[in-house]
């Protein structure tokens, strides 16, 4: 199968596009001060900010951490999920990490053309995709707007696809974290052993034949457009395979893969992420690093797990090295090998990756630590390899399965018959209650 989005023939011209960056990641964890400590000891995170009973948060606990421009968000509950009075955010909360656990909920962009994304919504009927996490207040307000100590924050929350959410933000004018937060003194915190850099990119999993209409819809509310793709003629193992096709912002920075299951002998990957998380979801999260030997290093010594790569990869990456043209890599190929860092390079440039293992007690979401020197792929030569070292983890975990025949069939055509697509409706509200526009009102609050 040959994944067709169609490309936007002005990519990376638009000097204001509708999301220019990352903004940060929230994540729904049921120990947010433990999780975060955890980073901050695992992947040197500096606590940035904090939401919690100090604060005057009577329901939700905040725990925010940063290394460099990766800000990601440890949220939580505080309270009972039915006292009273009702709280949708905690219903939200609650629900998402009974039925996904620990993960990621809100993948927030930068963008300084909020009216802009509001204005395509509308243009499209689509206005029932702004929420305040879970419902319509678009006949209230169409951008949110809050004042406080730091300035004036302006955001949108658009519903994503499945749980996911992206909340869209303008700081221009706005010099703290997010209202409701406060800042944390730094003065007294150690320099982080270990520095990233930013987001490379953010993945999900979808679960079958879902992957073209999810990528539509980043093409439709985001503006973004097909950057890399691959399928199971290119990705595949000797049980498993996948369809991957990225999407990318306006500007290029923003990227976000999709993946969906292929037919094979046994469940992939991807499946079983869609198994342990109830349904698709956020998988994992790329951090991009300039020095990744000693970022590993450090990690690894920090506690850091990750795959194991067999000794035969790097025998097969030298013999390419040899025989394929490619830019001089700086790197020692024996740290390379002694950390078990993966490889991949064209002509013009390489990239080097590694991966951890699943980060929370479900086989669901992990990090990505990726090097890149002039080359802007996604180590599609590293797939294979890459896929051979999760299925042996998958079979130690016992979910290395036989594929459904009767769900392949009924699912996919054999032999080259289309079948439409399934569309990805979002759920809508008939009616907003008062409930909701207070929800609307202290959603950041």
């Amino acid at each position: 199968m040959t994944v067709e989005i169609e490309i936007n023939p002005n990519s990376n011209t638009n000097s204001n596009p509708f999301c220019k960056d990352f903004d940060h990641i929230v994540f729904y964890v049921t120990s947010p001060k433990l999780v975060a400590n955890y980073f901050v000891k695992l992947f040197g995170f500096k606590h940035y900010a904090y939401k919690g009973l100090e604060t005057g948060s009577r329901d939700i606990s905040s725990t925010v951490i940063k290394n460099n421009n990766v800000i990601f968000v440890l949220t939580g509950v505080i309270r009972p999920l039915h006292k009273e009075p009702r709280n949708r955010l905690i219903d939200s909360i609650h629900h998402h990490i009974a039925v996904h656990g620990d993960g990621v909920k809100d993948v927030a962009f930068k963008s300084d053309n909020l009216d802009s994304i509001v204005d395509n919504l509308i243009s499209k009927n689509s206005t029932h995709l702004l929420i305040n996490k879970v419902n319509d207040l678009l006949s209230y307000s169409k951008i949110t707007e809050v004042n406080d100590k730091f300035g004036t924050l302006k955001y949108i929350t658009i519903n994503g696809i499945n749980d996911t959410i992206h909340t869209i933000i303008d700081r221009s004018n706005y010099k703290g974290f997010l209202p409701g937060y406060e800042l944390i003194d730094d003065e007294f915190q150690l320099k982080p052993l270990i520095e990233l850099g930013s987001i490379d990119h953010c993945v999900q999993n979808q679960d079958w034949d879902q992957m073209i209409s999810t990528c539509q819809f980043y093409k439709d509310y985001f503006s973004f457009h097909k950057f890399w793709s691959v399928d199971e003629n290119q990705v595949f193992t000797e049980y498993s395979a996948l369809h991957s096709t990225v999407m990318a912002s306006e500007n290029e920075i923003v990227k976000m893969p999709v993946n969906e299951p292929a037919i094979g002998l046994k469940k992939s990957q991807i499946e079983e992420f869609i198994e342990f998380n109830n349904g698709p979801g956020i998988q994992h999260i790329a951090i991009k690093v300039d020095n990744i030997i000693d970022s590993i290093k450090k990690m690894k010594d920090s506690g850091v797990e990750f795959i194991n790569v067999p000794d035969s990869y790097y025998e097969n990456i030298e013999k390419k090295l040899k025989l394929e043209k490619h830019p001089k890599i700086k790197e020692s190929l024996k740290s390379i090998k002694k950390l078990g860092i993966l490889i991949d390079f064209d002509e013009n440039g390489y990239l080097l990756q590694l991966f951890t293992k699943p980060i929370f007690e479900r086989p669901t979401f992990f990090f990505e630590i990726i090097q890149r020197s002039n080359h802007n792929g996604f180590g599609a030569g590293n797939f294979k390899g890459l896929f051979e070292v999760l299925e042996k983890d998958q079979e130690m975990r016992g979910n290395l399965t036989d594929q459904d025949i009767e769900h392949k069939l009924e699912k996919h055509v054999i032999e080259e018959t289309e079948t439409p697509k399934k569309k990805i409706k979002p759920v809508i509200k008939e009616e907003i209650t008062d409930d909701d526009i207070a929800d609307a009102i202290n959603y950041l609050a």
